[in-house]
């Protein structure tokens, strides 16, 4: 039977060269592909994918939040980061949001094939740097408290952070979330209360270096 498989990356390059190695693997399945965390939550819930292989930096909507959303719907589903960033900020984001398995972009093909397999056996698949970096952060844990302030935000609170920090005006972020205008100015509003920030550019800079968009 084969393993069905999402790609989720804006970059369509880097899409096609994993369709062609992940179809040419033996029962790899690719079933869709989505260019943005939006649209990869859309896929998942329409084919819902054994494994979903995402990067984290896109447009719209991070990886961070689309894997939120994704396991919040089908936690049975197996989500691998693919990412060119190896950020704490990045790792920590993706792995509390609950994906199973983080790979830098400079693996080999090799890697991927065997952190699929590894995934779907209910364990963890971490490359070697990103396994230091929680070692890190565990041994930083053990001696202090190091709760971000981005986690302290809601789901909608941290998509209309993302789209602010991307430029798009009230009326742009209204229509992509489907919500009133209003509401994007009441979620905005109580953004920089939490944050503590009071105009747009503080916020930009607090959702970059967050890692919930960057300066790309």
């Amino acid at each position: 039977m084969s393993i069905r498989i999402l790609i989720v990356d804006d970059h369509s390059i880097t899409r096609e060269g994993l369709k062609v190695l992940l179809n040419k693997t033996a029962n790899f399945e690719v079933i869709a592909e989505a260019e943005n965390g939006r649209l990869a939550v859309s896929l998942a819930r329409k084919h819902q994918p054994d494994v979903v292989v995402m990067d984290i930096n896109m447009p719209d909507l991070n990886g961070v939040d689309a894997a939120r959303q994704i396991l919040a719907d089908l936690p049975q589903t197996r989500i691998i980061a693919l990412s060119m960033y190896s950020d704490r900020s990045y790792v920590k984001g993706m792995l509390k949001a609950g994906v199973a398995g983080y790979l830098l972009k400079n693996c080999a093909f090799e890697e991927l094939s065997s952190a699929i397999h590894t995934v779907l056996r209910h364990q963890t698949y971490l490359s070697p740097k990103i396994s230091d970096i929680v070692r890190k952060e565990f041994v930083k844990m053990m001696n202090f408290s190091d709760v971000g302030t981005a986690e302290l935000l809601s789901d909608k609170e941290r998509e209309v952070l993302q789209l602010i920090a991307e430029g798009k005006r009230t009326k742009e972020i209204a229509d992509r979330l489907h919500i009133s205008v209003k509401t994007v100015e009441a979620r905005r509003s109580k953004l920089m209360d939490k944050l503590n920030i009071n105009n747009v550019a503080g916020l930009t800079k607090f959702a970059i270096r967050e890692g919930l968009t960057s300066i790309e």
